[in-house]
């Protein structure tokens, strides 16, 4: 049984370098601390989402209603499971494991399309069931790091079903050239963004989804009061604005650069899949489990694959550091490969 459960942070642990954890290695930048720091004077009050959801509509062309923000993009996921009754979900796979949790643990019923290595896990529409009434992934997808077309994707759109597309990788791309956050015209559109990737925010707990106003009240419907934070509405209007947009943007343009270092120093015998566009990388190595583990051994910690359906225990994700951190992994794992046991010395 899949463990959908699992995730990159279960892999870490004190004195390991963190190629687990996909999101932006360190602090966030310093001018987002300082507006951090300051909303905490603001925290006897409680928060007011009004100027967040006017900045985020803003950055999209959106009007308001089409706003939902959240603790997270995880937490959208559960009130979808909340807030919809689909006769069948079809969640594209591999890919985040936590909308299918989600909708399982509410007792929907759920079918996997499985992509496939060997169209180098890209997106066929057909593959999705005419029938499925709710339909999930990623784009760029998470562990694959593949970028789907957006045409490909639009054209899963039609009434009567709610099509959710996870975008929180989006802002790793340059340009964000496959993106759907903008489509208005597209019916049952439900678009996911996370603010955790690019600013280094993951305990900060701040995302937001993107749709039809009516399906945007439905789920808003689902929350407590004041389900986020006055730090991470504060955040969220920081970087909803034209230059934390453009900063954004060179962070992904830097980012494509370390990809590639990455990837040329990778020893041969590692096969990468697909075609990584996003902030990781997703690996196939011999004996993937003891890897792994020698690899913690020597202080790297990845992200086990075999937790995300369709993958095996030789998937291993690993995140996009800085030129010399992939270069010192790219060493350890080529020293791990070497000592693999012969035949005679396996049990």
């Amino acid at each position: 049984m899949t463990d959908l459960r699992h995730h990159g942070d279960a892999e870490l642990a004190p004195g390991l370098v963190d190629l687990a954890v996909n999101v932006r290695e360190g602090a966030p930048p310093p001018w987002l601390r300082a507006v951090l720091h300051a909303s905490i004077d603001a925290a006897a009050s409680y928060p007011d989402p009004a100027p967040a959801r006017a900045a985020v509509a803003a950055a999209h062309g959106r009007p308001v209603e089409e706003v939902l923000l959240a603790a997270g993009a995880a937490e959208v996921f559960v009130l979808l499971a909340r807030a919809v009754r689909p006769r069948l979900a079809a969640v594209v796979h591999p890919s985040f494991t936590e909308p299918e949790a989600a909708l399982r643990a509410a007792g929907h019923p759920v079918t996997r399309v499985q992509l496939r290595a060997d169209d180098g896990w890209r997106l066929d529409p057909a593959a999705v069931p005419e029938d499925a009434d709710l339909v999930v992934l990623g784009n760029p997808t998470n562990p694959t790091s593949v970028l789907h077309p957006a045409a490909g994707i639009a054209a899963l759109a039609r009434p009567g079903r709610v099509l959710v597309v996870d975008e929180a990788f989006a802002d790793t791309v340059p340009g964000e050239p496959e993106s759907l956050a903008a489509r208005r015209d597209l019916p049952g559109l439900l678009v996911v963004r996370s603010l955790t990737k690019t600013w280094g925010l993951a305990g900060l707990r701040v995302g937001y989804a993107l749709g039809p106003a009516p399906l945007i009240a439905r789920l808003a419907e689902q929350q407590p009061h004041w389900p986020v934070s006055t730090p991470a509405l504060a955040a969220l209007v920081a970087c909803s604005t034209p230059g934390a947009s453009a900063e954004a943007g060179a962070a992904a343009r830097e980012l494509a650069e370390r990809r590639e270092v990455l990837l040329r120093e990778l020893p041969p015998s590692v096969a990468v899949e697909g075609d990584p566009r996003s902030s990781f990388v997703l690996l196939r190595v011999p004996d993937g489990a003891r890897v792994r583990e020698e690899l913690r051994q020597r202080g790297w910690a990845v992200r086990r694959g075999d937790t995300f359906p369709g993958l095996t225990r030789d998937h291993l994700r690993v995140a996009v550091r800085a030129p010399a951190v992939s270069r010192a992994f790219a060493t350890a794992l080529t020293d791990v490969l070497r000592s693999a046991p012969t035949p005679e010395e396996v049990p």
